[in-house]
C-alpha cells in the first residue's frame, strides 16, 4: 500500500505521518520547506518523541519527499492508495490543483483502483471542502471517473504537538503527546476499509468532530487567551493557575452539556474525557506557548469555530454558558505581533467596536443577549 501525505511539518511527520510508515504503508511527504524535504530525501527516517509518563523516542523509517507544487506529485496521485493531508485549513484550497491533476492522470492511465482522500486538519468536515476545491479545479469529463472510485473521507484528529524546541539541530525532529485520535468515517470510503493501527471508524463521525472541537480545541483556545491576560507564557502554566482553570473547565462542562442533549453521550464518561483533556494541557512535558495556541482569533471566532458553535448549542437547548462567553471575550482581547488576525482583530476593534465586530466575525445578533454579555465580560478585562 502506498500512501502521499501533504504537510512535513510537526503535525505531518509526528501524527498522521507516523501512523501510516508505523502500518507498512510506503510514504511519500509533500512540502514546500526545502530544507526538510533534502532531510527527509537523505536520511529516510526521522526521530519522534513520545513524552508523558512513559516518555521514548520512536524511529519512523522507509519515507521520502517531493515538493508539493512540483509536478512529481501527479504521478504520485496516479498510483497511490490514499493521500493524506495536515497543512491547516487555509492551505487546502492551494493543494488542490495539483490533486486534481492527479485525478485526471490517474483516470488518463486506466487506474481503477480505490483511492481515498483524508483531510487530517483541525476543523469541521475538511475532507468535504477540500473536495470542493478539487472538483471545481477538475475537467468535467472527469468527474464521473472520481465519483466512482475516489472516496473523500471527513476525519477528526486530536494529538497535541508543540514547535520543537528552541536550540534542536535537526530540521526533522518532532515531539508529540503520547495520546492521539484519529477518528475517520467509515460511509465515504471507496473499496476496502484499511486496517491502519490508530485510525479509528465510525458511522457517526460527527458526534466525535463535535466532541473534540467542543472539548479539546475550546479548552485549549480559552486556556490560551486567558492564560495571555493573566500573563501566563505556557499553556501548561495557565491551567495550573486556579481562576483560569475554573473557566477552561466550567467552559468545557458547558459545551459538554451540548454534546450529552445533542448526541446523547453518557455524562460520566464525558466528565471523565474532560478530566483527561485538562491532564493533558498540564504535561510538564509539552511547552505549548499561549501565543502558538491563541493565534487566528478571527478563524477561532467564526460560527462553525471552537467558541461560538457550542455557544450556540447553549442557545439552542436554553443551557448555561457564562464561561464560554468569558472565553470569546479573552479571545477578542488576543493580541499578537506575529499574527496577521490578531491584528486585523485590532483594526475592527478600533473602527467598529466590540459590539460590531463580534456580530460580523461570529455571525451572531449584534442586538442579542449574548453579545451583550461578551462586551460585558469584555469591558470587565479591560
Amino acid at each position: 500500500m502506498k500512501a502521499l501525505h501533504f504537510g512535513a511539518g510537526n503535525i505531518g511527520r509526528g501524527f498522521i505521518g507516523k501512523l501510516l510508515a508505523d502500518a507498512g504503508i510506503q510514504l511519500t511527504f509533500a512540502d514546500v520547506n526545502q530544507v526538510v524535504l533534502d532531510a527527509l530525501n537523505a536520511r529516510h527516517e526521522y526521530p519522534v518523541h513520545v513524552v508523558g509518563e512513559q516518555a521514548q523516542v520512536e524511529i519512523v523509517k522507509g519515507v521520502n519527499a517531493v515538493n508539493s507544487t512540483s509536478d512529481d506529485i501527479i504521478p504520485l496521485i496516479a498510483e497511490v492508495d490514499i493521500v493524506t493531508t495536515a497543512v491547516g485549513p487555509q492551505i487546502l484550497e492551494r493543494i488542490a490543483g495539483g490533486i486534481a491533476k492527479g485525478l485526471a492522470k490517474r483516470s488518463d492511465n486506466g487506474n481503477t483502483r480505490p483511492l481515498n482522500i483524508i483531510a487530517c486538519e483541525n476543523m469541521v468536515r475538511g475532507t468535504t471542502q477540500l473536495k470542493g476545491h478539487v472538483m471545481k479545479a477538475l475537467p468535467e469529463q472527469y468527474h464521473a471517473f472520481v465519483d466512482a472510485h475516489v472516496g473523500f473521507v471527513d476525519s477528526a484528529v486530536d494529538r497535541i504537538v508543540p514547535p520543537s524546541e528552541a536550540g534542536t539541530t535537526d530540521p526533522l525532529e518532532v515531539t508529540v503527546e503520547t495520546f492521539s485520535e484519529w477518528i475517520v468515517d467509515k460511509t465515504q470510503f471507496k473499496g476496502d476499509l484499511p486496517a491502519i493501527p490508530g485510525m479509528e471508524l465510525t458511522d457517526n463521525l460527527m458526534a466525535f468532530v463535535e466532541r473534540k472541537l467542543f472539548t479539546l480545541n475550546t479548552g485549549h483556545a480559552i486556556t490560551a487567551y486567558l492564560g495571555q491576560l493573566a500573563g501566563h507564557q505556557t499553556i501548561r502554566d495557565a491551567i495550573l493557575d486556579e481562576k483560569v482553570r475554573a473557566v477552561v473547565k466550567g467552559a468545557m462542562e458547558e459545551s459538554g452539556a451540548v454534546l450529552i442533549k445533542r448526541y446523547d453521550f453518557d455524562a460520566e464518561k464525558h466528565a471523565a474525557y474532560i478530566q483527561k483533556i485538562l491532564g493533558r494541557f498540564e504535561n510538564p512535558y509539552l511547552k505549548d506557548d499561549v501565543e502558538r495556541v491563541g493565534r487566528q482569533p478571527l478563524r477561532k471566532l467564526s460560527a462553525g469555530d471552537r467558541l461560538i458553535k457550542p455557544t450556540l448549542g447553549t442557545l439552542e437547548y436554553g443551557l448555561p454558558h457564562a464561561n464560554l462567553v468569558t472565553g470569546i471575550a479573552a479571545a477578542m482581547h488576543y493580541r499578537s505581533d506575529q499574527d496577521p488576525q490578531a491584528q486585523e482583530l485590532v483594526g475592527l476593534l478600533n473602527s467598529k467596536g466590540v459590539k460590531a465586530t463580534l456580530a460580523q466575525v461570529s455571525g451572531l445578533e449584534e442586538n442579542s443577549d449574548v453579545v451583550a454579555d461578551v462586551v460585558k465580560a469584555f469591558d470587565a478585562m479591560a
